[in-house]
């Protein structure tokens, strides 16, 4: 077949993956003017679609963006903050300013104090080395708070074009297409004409004559859960309304189990405490004594405890051990990352945490 190339976005045009940039149907390709996928569906329908790049293609993506006067919007998943972060961001964005835009608030508990949890991201930010001009939580799915920030980017770009930045599973998508069919002043609606740039990967939709929103692929994080998983067990594991915090009391030489996909034994705690999880309501935990953990795994993963089905338990990595030590005067988080964290109570604890190999799993400062 010879070489095609969308006259939208200036990809190369390929029929194998829709997942990958460049897709087009068979079909489309009888076409005198051949888009691909993504530029249709912006096209008919002013959707944005997310499509993965290599850790290199974005990177070099990420340079372009440093040699343009606009605005940065990164976009961070709050349900797994650290793990959607994209490295590096900081070094190619030149001079531009950063607004920090943390999606999926609706998860949340109601309950949590937002103004404590902007200046906690504003602290992680700066763990990336980001210095943020503002942190906006949101809800692209639900709208909550998109009209406020919405308007505030209106107001801080400036005239300049708006970059949009985010990994995979972000709600990045999301949170473009309401742009698109909100207005971001007042009295202006974004056009529902598309005018796609030429650079591959960055799809330009005009905000005026001068200055344009620019969506960019998402980078993928490979150390989130949801790359080891089905997609039927990742619907079981994403969350898709307000997360309810389960409290279990727990003493020395206990375990939690997550279904088949994480650990938590407590090894050492000096009084019984209070360990909060918060992960997907679907989610079964099953707690019971470290020495009849393993025991427990081997007889009944991927039935009680599941997910992963039984099915598909081969296929994901085996779960790895990772010792840790807490000893603060505050509490702290353990998270999994894409999976969710577990809130352990301040004073000297010791836990191993298991996770599927290639699955981070960090300590941080409490969310909540």
């Amino acid at each position: 077949m010879e070489t095609i190339y969308c006259q939208g976005c200036g990809a190369k045009i390929q029929t194998e993956d829709e997942n990958k940039v460049g897709y087009a149907p068979v079909s489309a390709l009888e076409r005198e003017d051949v888009i691909c996928k993504r530029c249709f569906r912006l096209k008919h329908y002013n959707e944005v679609q997310d499509v993965d790049l290599t850790d290199d293609d974005f990177l070099n993506l990420l340079h372009e963006i440093g040699d343009h006067d606009g605005l940065v919007v990164n976009i961070v998943d709050l349900f797994d903050v650290h793990g959607s972060f994209v490295d590096g961001l900081n070094r190619f964005v030149g001079q531009n300013e950063i607004i920090l835009v943390g999606n999926k608030v609706d998860l949340l508990p109601s309950s949590i104090n937002l103004n404590k949890v902007k200046h906690w991201m504003k602290r992680v930010a700066k763990e990336f080395g980001l210095k943020v001009k503002d942190v906006y939580l949101v809800s692209s799915k639900t709208g909550t708070n998109m009209e406020e920030c919405a308007f505030e980017l209106e107001r801080l770009r400036q005239g300049r074009d708006i970059f949009v930045v985010g990994c995979t599973n972000v709600g990045k998508s999301t949170f473009i297409n309401y742009l698109i069919n909100r207005s971001i002043e007042q009295e202006q609606v974004i056009t529902t004409s598309y005018f796609p740039g030429t650079t591959l990967g960055f799809i330009d939709i005009p905000l005026d004559d001068q200055s344009s929103l620019i969506d960019t692929p998402g980078i993928i994080n490979r150390h989130q859960m949801a790359h080891y998983l089905s997609k039927n067990d990742l619907k079981v594991i994403t969350p898709d309304k307000e997360v309810k915090p389960k409290v279990f009391q727990l003493e020395s030489d206990q375990t939690l189990f997550f279904g088949a996909l994480a650990r938590l034994d407590i090894d050492k705690v000096d009084e019984r405490k209070g360990f909060v999880c918060y992960v997907s309501n679907d989610i079964h935990i099953h707690r019971t004594k470290t020495d009849k953990a393993d025991l427990l795994y081997d007889q009944h993963a991927g039935e009680l405890l599941s997910p992963p089905s039984d099915e598909t338990l081969d296929e994901m990595p085996p779960l790895e051990p990772q010792t840790l030590q807490l000893n603060r005067n505050h509490k702290q988080d353990i998270v999994f990352s894409g999976l969710g964290w577990v809130t352990v109570p301040k004073g000297k604890t010791s836990v191993t945490a298991y996770a599927p190999k290639g699955v981070r799993i960090i300590v941080r400062d409490a969310i909540i």
